[in-house]
């Protein structure tokens, strides 16, 4: 994209490959650029965090001078935006004061989605009795989307420590008694990976065998035990020069064992996070709301998604797109993938003005130009090839958001 005589040129290199985003610069070609810019957006902006503005705690070099863009002299953000993250491993007034110091500007809780965030719309679990595993507050971002009755991995670990015996050091070789009482369990919670993969896979598949009940005999109960689960992301990228496993590595490893173990297929009652339809739908919401707590009263209708993963941030937002496509305005019962059973018929889209949703890949994190396999969960396979193709491409995410100024006339 370049300027010449006043007037935004678009080039075939800069890959705008989703046709309505080529009507939308198809438009801005023939606008003057010295037009008054639009003061007010009407679009709305969804980072990924890992692999756009960081890599592990290192901030990338132009994450900063980026966000300054977003922010006016008083340093409120002037255009709606919120952080979606398949992180799951942390409260979000945590996220959001990590991301205030990483960026220099004041982010609220209320612009951050984590993986877990979708959870807090399947009140049907808020009272039963969930195994939840993961790392960092579990029981507390538990507690905060509204679950009120947990047990760890470790707990149970230490009610039945014969159970866990693929560390000798750890094992115990004589019975004993259960040392705490743990209630049946009803449901099971995945926030993230655990520290300890061989004690969770073990466990996990001990309370599906037993249909919650460590106590009786595995008699593998099918359909099992409802299963939640939070963050797919295969890889992700940190402070190394490759990509490491993310929690998608584990929930592969652990449908592989269930699937071994006793013939049937695992079955997902929630698989939330990126990139799920009912993560973006959470995420619009969100954007509409800091729409008005920053003051802006007009509709938002476009949606910009800049993220790394051409097999969730990207794949992510164009899924969304084809599902505002299809079902915005219908008044029919509308199901999304990764959730089973939730049924947002009486609720779907109200408020919800967005028609026009665009991926951004950005070159800083896990893509390497060089994507052979599909990583995509198992529940959205297959995957039509479009759905991975982004409508921008760009180095980095300083460069993001002056293509989406320019091309939005908002400077």
């Amino acid at each position: 994209m370049a300027t010449s005589r006043g007037v935004i040129i678009v080039r075939k290199c800069d890959k705008l490959k989703s046709p309505t985003v080529q009507r939308c610069a198809c438009t801005i070609l023939h606008r003057q650029y010295s037009q008054t810019a639009r003061k007010t957006p009407n679009f709305g902006l969804l980072f990924d965090i890992d692999g756009v503005i960081v890599r592990g705690r290192r901030i990338l070099p132009t994450a900063r001078e980026a966000f300054n863009h977003l922010v006016d002299e008083s340093g409120n953000f002037r255009v709606p935006t919120v952080f979606v993250t398949n992180a799951g491993n942390a409260l979000r007034s945590g996220k959001a004061e990590q991301l205030s110091e990483w960026l220099g500007v004041n982010v609220h809780e209320d612009q951050v989605v984590m993986a877990h965030s979708p959870l807090k719309m399947f009140d049907q679990y808020f009272n039963k009795q969930l195994l939840i595993s993961g790392q960092g507050p579990t029981q507390e971002i538990a507690h905060n989307l509204g679950f009120v009755n947990t047990t760890t991995v470790d707990e149970l670990r230490q009610a039945y420590p014969q159970l866990d015996c693929v560390d000798h050091q750890r094992r115990k070789t004589k019975a004993v008694s259960p040392l705490t009482s743990i209630p049946k369990l009803e449901a099971v919670m995945l926030f993230g990976e655990p520290v300890r993969w061989e004690t969770s896979l073990q466990l996990i598949i001990d309370v599906l065998m037993t249909g919650g009940d460590l106590s009786s005999s595995p008699v593998a109960p099918y359909p099992h035990l409802p299963i939640l689960a939070c963050n797919m992301d295969l890889q992700w990228m940190a402070e190394a020069h490759m990509p490491r496993f993310g929690h998608g590595a584990f929930l592969l490893c652990l449908e592989a064992l269930y699937k071994k173990v006793t013939g049937n297929d695992l079955i997902y009652t929630a698989l939330v996070g990126k990139p799920s339809e009912i993560t973006y739908y959470h995420a619009e919401t969100m954007v509409q709301h800091h729409a008005r707590s920053i003051g802006i009263s007009q509709p938002i209708t476009k949606l910009y998604a800049i993220g790394d993963n051409i097999h969730t941030d990207i794949f992510g937002m164009n899924l969304y797109q084809e599902y505002v496509r299809r079902h915005r305005g219908s008044k029919k019962r509308v199901t999304m993938q990764g959730a089973r059973g939730l049924d947002l018929s009486t609720q779907d889209f109200k408020g919800l003005t967005a028609d026009q949703c665009y991926s951004v890949l950005v070159k800083t994190g896990v893509y390497n130009g060089e994507e052979l396999l599909d990583h995509s969960p198992r529940d959205f396979l297959p995957v039509e090839a479009k759905l991975q193709e982004p409508s921008l491409s760009v180095k980095c995410v300083l460069e993001a958001i002056n293509t989406i100024f320019k091309l939005e006339n908002f400077l």
